[in-house]
């Protein structure tokens, strides 16, 4: 983004692996698409320096116990807390409109949902299904407002946790691909450079418009970024 003038952005989403993913090649990674906010998940202290280094702005909390979360920014933006169980939602609110006020804001909002084998399994059905009341609860009580809810849902589309918020939100893959008319491509593999099997990662959003979604890899981490293009109407 160029100033608070411009109505198009380019989002950034990609679990880090616990400090698994390079953070010199993943900063690199950033640079050269010119994102303008970058959604983490599984951050680490190594990663979010390399990371603040080309953005800035925004708020990175790494943890080596793959709680780090954070939202980088190129322009200055408000990033806080939703209160979700296990984790906590990141939720930035950025500028990317030409009307004053709240015409120019839009939310970005990073989830990092618990994976659904996190030993005791019953436990982690039960946090995945908390954290996913308390993000559509938030959904609810702000209502039409212009968003992106990103990050590892740790769900395929088969999953009813990814079916209950896509009923709520638009896919940009599955948008991007539809145009395209090709399949959306998968985000994880067991193991950095293996084959990606499974689509994990998503970028649903609201009243914003779709410009190009994109998959590409992330140095050292069993997680491809996605890349994703959006602007307001």
């Amino acid at each position: 983004m160029h100033g608070n003038r411009v109505k198009r952005f380019r989002l950034i989403s990609a679990n880090l692996w616990n400090g698994g993913a390079d953070p010199s090649a993943f900063a690199d990674l950033v640079e050269r698409l010119r994102a303008d906010v970058v959604a983490v998940q599984e951050l680490t202290a190594r990663q979010a320096e390399a990371l603040a280094r080309v953005m800035p702005h925004g708020l990175l909390e790494p943890d080596a116990k793959y709680r780090g979360m954070g939202v980088a920014l190129r322009r200055p933006g408000k990033v806080r807390r939703i209160p979700l169980a296990c984790r906590d939602a990141r939720m930035a609110e950025i500028h990317v409109g030409d009307g004053p006020g709240a015409d120019g804001v839009v939310e970005i909002i990073n989830v990092h949902v618990q994976a659904p084998h996190s030993p005791p399994t019953w436990g982690s059905f039960r946090r995945r299904r908390l954290q996913l009341r308390g993000l559509e609860r938030y959904l609810e009580a702000h209502p039409g407002r212009r968003r992106a809810v990103v990050g590892d849902l740790n769900a395929t589309p088969l999953w009813p946790l990814y079916r209950r918020l896509a009923a709520r939100l638009t896919d940009a893959a599955v948008e991007t691909a539809s145009r395209q008319s090709r399949r959306p491509r998968p985000t994880w593999g067991p193991w950095p450079g293996a084959p990606r099997l499974l689509r994990i990662d998503h970028a649903l959003v609201s009243g914003l418009t779709v410009g190009d979604f994109r998959v590409v890899p992330v140095v050292g981490a069993d997680h491809s970024a996605i890349v994703v293009d959006l602007s307001i109407d």
